[in-house]
């Protein structure tokens, strides 16, 4: 298998986790979350931009040609073992730390997945065309700005109503789908979004926000 440009490893610490990963929303997901858990990982930086995805010794890794991905060294039964799309690598890696991010009882659990799934399914993909259509088609199509504007003011409206009446997002306690879904809003000034409009996505925002491991883990790669 052929070489990936770029590799960072964290000073003085062995590598468990392979880090496949760019400097866009699903990319940082993963990177927060090794924060959070502080596993040993090591970064090595995919330019999407220059077509990196497309080599073949990351769509080894990633059928699907897209990041992130890992490789987890001392995976299941000792053996190394990859893991794409960023909502299962999530899944993996706390399920793998035992971590509270993935809540052992069942009823937090599955609300937990409810709400990663929402990221998954809504926010992630109806931000991203906003942004696209926003910042990177090759001319305006203005019915589609319209449409994926409208969409991305519609699930800040639906978090703001949950964060109305708790904490986070799968209920008091913060979990990994509050950390899937906050790499999304972080560039909402982008979006032409104001937090203003949904205090209570304003308030989890500013929160998170000052989780150390976020900030860390939202500056990979560099």
């Amino acid at each position: 298998m052929g070489t990936l440009d770029g590799n960072r490893s964290l000073p003085g610490q062995r590598t468990m986790i392979d880090l496949y990963t760019w400097k866009t929303p699903n990319g940082r997901k993963v990177s927060v979350l090794l924060e959070e858990l502080d596993l040993r990982y090591t970064v090595h930086p995919v330019d999407i931009s220059a077509g990196a995805q497309h080599q073949a010794a990351f769509r080894a890794i990633s059928p699907n040609g897209k990041i992130p991905a890992i490789v987890d060294t001392e995976g299941p039964n000792g053996r190394p073992h990859s893991v794409f799309e960023s909502g299962a690598i999530l899944i993996y890696l706390a399920e793998k730390a035992g971590s509270p991010l993935w809540p052992s009882d069942p009823v937090e659990r599955s609300t937990t997945l409810q709400w990663l799934m929402f990221q998954m399914g809504g926010v992630g993909p109806m931000l991203g065309q906003a942004f696209h259509f926003r910042h990177a088609a090759p001319e305006p199509v203005p019915y589609a700005q319209k449409r994926y504007d409208a969409e991305a003011r519609r699930l800040l409206s639906v978090m703001d109503t949950r964060l109305a009446d708790t904490d986070y997002l799968a209920g008091g306690d913060y979990t990994i789908a509050d950390i899937a879904t906050y790499p999304w809003i972080a560039p909402h000034e982008r979006l032409g979004l104001d937090l203003d409009e949904w205090p209570n996505v304003a308030r989890w925002f500013d929160e998170i926000s000052e989780r150390p491991a976020v900030k860390r883990g939202m500056q990979v790669p560099v």
